[in-house]
This record gives C-alpha cells, structure tokens and sequence, in this order.
C-alpha cells in the first residue's frame, strides 16, 4: 500500500517535539519572549523609547556587555566563573592606549595589544585554577583586583585620549551599515558583536575546544580519566575567554574615545546574568552563544527602559540585582528537573 505522503513521517514529528521542548530550547523561547515583552511594555511606557537614537544607544551598550557575556560562557560552561572580566576589558583599553597614545605605535599594534594582553590574563587565571587548583572564584577574584590596580598604576589613575590615533573610533561608532542603508545607522560595534558571536559559536560547536569545553562542565573527572589533558584544555579555555575580553577593551575604548582606568567593576554580574538569563547553567555542561545574546539585550533593554522612565540610579541596581537572583534561581530549577 503506498504511503500517505500528506502525512509527516512519525520519526519527524518526534524530533520536532524533542527540539521544541528540550529544556535548552525553551529556556532561549523564554528569553526571546521577555526580551519582546521588555521592548513592548518600554515601548508603550514612554514614546522615546523605541526612537532610533534610543535603540543605536541599546544596541552599542549591548556590544560592549554582550563580547563580555560570550567571554564568560565558554568559562561557565566549563563550570567555572570569571569575575574579572570587567577590569580585564578595562586592563585591556589602558593597554591599548599605552601602546597607541603614549607610545605613538600604529593602529593595528594598539589592537594586537590589547588582544595579547586580554589572552595573556586569561592565561594566568587558568593557571591559576587549572595548574595551581584555586577555585575560580578566589583566582578570578584576585585577578579583578590585580587588573583594577595596574589598570591604575600603568595609567597614572588619569584617563588616556585617543584624540590622536586616526581611524580608532571608527572601530565602534562608524557605520559601514549607515554608509550602504542610510536607514539602518547600526554602529560597526554591533557588526563586531555579530561577529564575535558567530565564530564563538562555530568554536563552541564544531572544533575540538568547544568539544573538550563542554566536557569539562559536564564530567571533569570523567574526561581526565579518559587521557584528556584537563590542564591544558581548561587553560586554554581561560585564554580564549581573556582574548575575547580584549575585543570589549577595544569596543569601549573606541566607544569613549578614552581608556578610564577606574571603569570596569559592576561589568561582570551583568555579563554573567546575561548568559545565565540565556540559558547557561552554573552547574556546566550546557549552554549556547545565541542564548547569550537573548540575555544581554535583556539586560541592555531594562536597563535602558529604566533610564527612559527616569527611575533612580539606586532603584536601577535593585532591579538588575534581583534580575541576578531570579536568573540563578531558575537555573537551579532547571537543573533540578533535569
């Protein structure tokens, strides 16, 4: 008798269902759908919200906080957490201007600087978690600490101007997307975003240190046990993750026109609540650049939405600081009926 061909195969259906509810999926579908009814209930709240100066704004704010998010995932789905990325992008930008200001050196040696000095912190903190075995959160802790006072020390707690380096903010307010569609004026920050975002997620998914990265989140002893030289991958791991925070150096730098030795602290917990809201567990072994993404325009939406409707700067903390605490809480149930 010939197949029904109107009908879809029974095995189809079945992956379709298991796609749709796998408990990664629904939590990015969750996230997508706040991030919608963020931009909504903003958008109805005050009209200068959703005008197009407001929406670069939110799109810039998300460059610098979402390279800093796509750090942090590959850190947290190795189990781990880095809270020094806020004053390593800041170390990065000081690096930067060093090299490019007081230096005089050319553009493309202030961007391998602050590559190179992003990946060489990275490094060190996996050294110190992955060689010395101190847990991440004392080693990144330190490594904040460090970062923030040589960020100071190198830059004699004064503000380094890039008012002579030709080409250097064009990295983050230009628009090669402006230049070709007058109406979309999206800044080149957020093409880097983009970028970013794409060549992490093809690390993450289709090369071996995407592969050994979700190993160690899910069975670290497991891997060791198998041959797998845990030392050296999670090292690795660390030095991309500070490669990658050098990138948000440069997008801050070149956004300010300045590096400010004294910015940077308070950059990790929203980056952190960012790939938590998208669906990254602290407990390791899953987690998505996409959901990432969601997460840090949640974050640059709400905190913008705050803005428009004139709510104190404390009461702005309070929300993000609760916004945290929920994030975590439901990555524990997530957990749990997984």
């Amino acid at each position: 008798m010939p197949q029904d061909l109107s009908l879809p195969h029974p095995g189809a259906l079945a992956r379709v269902k298991t796609a749709l509810f796998n408990p990664a999926t629904r939590q990015k579908l969750l996230a997508f759908a706040s991030l919608i009814a963020l931009m909504v209930f903003f958008g109805f709240a005050s009209p200068n919200f959703l005008t197009t100066d407001n929406l670069v704004s939110i799109l810039q704010s998300t460059a610098v906080n979402g390279v800093l998010a796509i750090a942090c995932t590959f850190v947290i789905i190795t189990a781990g957490i880095d809270l020094s990325v806020g004053t390593l992008m800041t170390f990065c930008a000081v690096m930067a201007g060093v090299v490019l200001t007081n230096w005089g050196m050319p553009l493309p040696l202030g961007i391998a600087a602050a590559l190179f000095f992003g990946a060489l912190s990275g490094f060190t903190s996996g050294v110190l978690i992955a060689r010395l075995k101190i847990p991440p959160f004392i080693a990144t802790l330190g490594m904040m600490m460090l970062l923030k006072g040589l960020s100071l020390v190198i830059s004699g707690t004064r503000p380094i101007y890039f008012n002579d380096t030709p080409g250097f903010t064009a990295i983050a307010q230009d628009s090669l997307v402006g230049e070709l569609l007058p109406s979309l004026p999206i800044p080149n920050a957020v093409l880097i975003l983009f970028l970013v975002a794409i060549a992490a997620s093809l690390v993450l998914n289709k090369t071996l240190i995407g592969c050994y990265t979700f190993a160690l989140g899910s069975n670290e002893e497991a891997v060791r046990l198998s041959g797998v030289n845990v030392v050296f991958w999670k090292i690795v791991v660390y030095t991309l993750s500070g490669a990658i925070c050098g990138i948000a150096g440069l997008l801050i730098a070149s956004r300010l026109n300045s590096a400010q030795p004294a910015l940077g602290q308070g950059y990790e917990l929203d980056a952190i609540a960012a790939v938590v809201i998208g669906g990254t567990s602290l407990s390791g072994g899953t987690g998505t650049i996409l959901g990432t993404i969601i997460g840090a325009f949640i974050m640059s939406v709400l905190i913008n939405g705050l803005r428009i409707l004139s709510v104190a700067q404390e009461w702005q903390t309070v929300v993000t600081g609760v916004i945290i605490i929920l994030a975590v809480y439901t990555d524990i149930l997530r957990r749990g009926k997984a």
